[in-house]
């Protein structure tokens, strides 16, 4: 993997943690998307006018197809995880859905797009999902698997998680082949996405107009702020795939893990800091070793 999309991952790594922790203190549901994805239209309106001006009229039939495709793709992805939560654990879901997200796309773009990959990169994809798995509780999780309640939420959320993952998978391979192989546009790409994103989310934001409101209200400084970043995160991710193998780019993006441990443990005051700091340890060396792959 290039220095250069190496350096792109970490700071992409670093942008995705916060807007995170954002979305995290706005405690907000697909209503809270929706809100964020209008504010990302019109916040990013100025650079995808200005990108797409000339770019825009030129697409056809597969690259409008892409759009759609990841558009769709990215609101799956989110409603499957938000039904996750309820129905588990985000100490069940969110592991596993990032852990399996990452692989399932480094499998893929190896046995389809016929990206190869040394015994150090695949040591390092099963660091980085060795050091998700910590970072979220590790052993823990299944202490209570004896008890049927508890073993229930367990194997629900394990599904929802696998199943999130899937689309982390999915929208991973479709946009990284989108701009690696169509030469689209990353920024245009996720902008123009969003407007997929807003349609199929719009009916959840008219479901219960007061509620909305309210939310909107309370809500707008953190969703302000998601999509004032977040698109840059991906867009980062999105650019180091035009400079290295997908396989090497998709685990590498949870190394936002561990600026998440450091950040929780730290300012949040989250627990189990040493098994989180162990699993970052797992992630860091992950990266290293896919660095080197």
């Amino acid at each position: 993997m290039p220095l250069s999309a190496f350096a792109l991952i970490l700071l992409a790594g670093v942008i995705h943690a916060s807007w995170n922790i954002a979305a995290k203190k706005a405690n907000g549901d697909s209503r809270f998307a929706f809100q964020s994805g209008v504010f990302m239209a019109v916040v990013w309106a100025p650079v995808g006018i200005t990108l797409g001006w000339s770019v825009v009229p030129t697409w056809g039939t597969k690259e409008w197809a892409f759009i759609v495709l990841s558009g769709v793709l990215h609101v799956f992805y989110y409603v499957v995880l938000l039904r996750g939560y309820r129905k588990s654990d985000l100490t069940v879901v969110y592991p596993l859905a990032r852990g399996s997200g990452p692989l399932l796309s480094s499998l893929v773009a190896i046995l389809f797009l016929g990206e190869k990959i040394s015994l150090v990169g695949v040591a390092g994809i099963f660091g980085v999902v060795l050091g998700v798995f910590l970072v979220a509780g590790g052993p823990r999780l299944f202490h209570k698997k004896h008890d049927p309640v508890q073993r229930e939420r367990v194997q629900k959320g394990m599904r929802y998680g696998v199943l999130t993952g899937a689309f982390i998978a999915a929208y991973t391979v479709t946009d990284s082949y989108a701009v690696k192989f169509l030469a689209m546009s990353p920024i245009l790409l996720d902008y123009m996405s969003n407007f997929v994103r807003l349609v199929l989310l719009l009916p959840a934001a008219l479901q219960d107009r007061a509620t909305t409101a309210r939310m909107w209200r309370e809500q707008w400084k953190y969703a302000m702020l998601v999509a004032a970043i977040s698109p840059v995160s991906y867009v980062l991710v999105l650019y180091a795939v035009q400079q290295a193998p997908i396989s090497h780019v998709a685990p590498a993006r949870e190394v936002s893990m561990l600026f998440a441990a450091l950040i929780g443990g730290h300012l949040l005051r989250e627990g189990d800091r040493m098994l989180r700091l162990l699993g970052a340890l797992f992630i860091a060396a992950g990266v290293i070793a896919l660095a080197l792959g």
